[in-house]
């Protein structure tokens, strides 16, 4: 199953008001782990970067304006995504950037439908806690020291972690038919559907010996009309 953890960076928090995708970073899973291909581009979004943006991310309008726009990259992006779901921390607000940047392009959205949203799962899982990614990564133990601003490629890495942990762990459908343990070298494989063979052994015997029943005589003449003893 293919999965692709995704997040953005912009210039603002509203594409209505003028504001810009500026980074795009896409992780592949594939049975919800990371297989190591990625996706990672920085965008041109031809215009300032406000103060606010540029403290969360970093990113200035002089670098930015040496990369790429959007209508050159929208292509490799779509092509990666594919049709997968999208794994996405908070994803309307990406969603709807996204969707708007292909909008300029004429290009068809990405239904929201598509997306699964961890901070929902997240919420779900544990209500009343912060569900931001940096306090998933502390309640995951997971090592987040390198993120000292965001960043779209490095956020989802960290997200795909934090994924794994929200649907279960390392063993989200674990079942009882797993790899058994090891046996001796000649043991013939295990086979759930028909039982092991049993080795025969003989009934014990169960008669009481003549020193077992001397004794238990010897009882119940100490006893005062034992239940043993009448008929």
């Amino acid at each position: 199953m293919r999965e692709v953890v995704l997040d953005t960076e912009t210039t603002g928090l509203d594409p209505a008001s003028g504001h810009r995708v500026v980074e795009i970073g896409c992780v592949e899973l594939v049975n919800h782990l990371a297989t190591g291909e990625v996706f990672h581009k920085y965008i041109n979004p031809e215009r300032d970067m406000p103060v606010e943006a540029f403290n969360v991310h970093g990113l200035s309008e002089e670098f930015l304006s040496t990369q790429p726009l959007f209508a050159e990259i929208a292509a490799g992006f779509l092509e990666f995504i594919g049709d997968a779901p999208l794994i996405i921390h908070n994803a309307e607000f990406d969603i709807k950037f996204l969707n708007w940047e292909l909008k300029l392009l004429g290009q068809a959205p990405i239904p929201l439908e598509r997306a699964i949203d961890t901070v929902k799962i997240a919420r779900k899982r544990f209500p009343g806690s912060p569900a931001n990614l940096d306090a998933l990564c502390r309640r995951f133990e997971i090592d987040n020291s390198a993120r000292d601003k965001h960043g779209a490629l490095l956020d989802s890495e960290l997200l795909a972690e934090v994924y794994l942990e929200l649907i279960g762990g390392r063993e989200p459908g674990l079942t009882l038919l797993g790899t058994p343990a090891a046996g001796p070298a000649n043991a013939a494989p295990a086979n759930p559907a028909f039982p092991a063979a049993r080795n025969f052994r003989p009934p014990r015997p169960h008669q009481p010996l003549p020193e077992e029943l001397a004794a238990h005589e010897a009882f119940l003449g100490k006893l005062k009309n034992p239940v043993w003893s009448r008929e």
